[in-house]
């Protein structure tokens, strides 16, 4: 195994799918250090600016991506939320928090037929619609949206 390799797994580890793809092999270490990473996306202040830079401002609604969360988080500092995606093709699933500082939570990529299904711990500033986009092989793009109240603010 190789040393990058060794390291992404332990410091993956605590967060679960990640480590979970790299020791599956269905993600490669220089996948999750992509130097392609979305910048300008991750980087943008409101959700118009992230959902155009990531190139998913003209998707379409789908009832194939399932969204599950608790209605009301007491801790915004973490949000567990489970997705998992449907739609066939699936090679991105983004998930964007309508009001944080920074609307881009996460980006995943699948690979060989990996299963679209991803359970994270998101921070969120204040309640909020958190919106989940998926990228198909065709180039298609879809989303669902889900709103999750905060009562105590996790950003700031």
């Amino acid at each position: 195994m190789s040393p990058l390799r060794r390291i992404l797994l332990k410091s993956a580890g605590a967060t679960g799918a990640l480590g979970g793809l790299l020791a599956a092999g269905l993600l490669k270490p220089t996948q999750v250090l992509a130097a392609e990473w979305q910048r300008q996306a991750f980087t943008a202040t409101s959700i118009s600016e992230s959902l155009k830079a990531y190139g998913a401002d003209n998707s379409t609604e789908s009832r194939d991506i399932v969204i599950s969360a608790a209605e009301i988080s007491e801790n915004g500092a973490q949000v567990p939320v489970e997705i998992t995606s449907n739609i066939p093709g699936n090679q991105t699933i983004a998930v964007f928090i309508e009001k944080n500082p920074a609307p881009l939570a996460a980006s995943l990529s699948f690979t060989n037929g990996a299963l679209p299904q991803v359970r994270l711990q998101l921070k969120m500033a204040e309640s909020s619609r958190i919106r989940v986009t998926v990228k198909t092989a065709e180039g298609k793009t879809y989303h669902a949206n889900r709103e999750v109240k905060v009562t105590l603010g996790g950003c700031g």
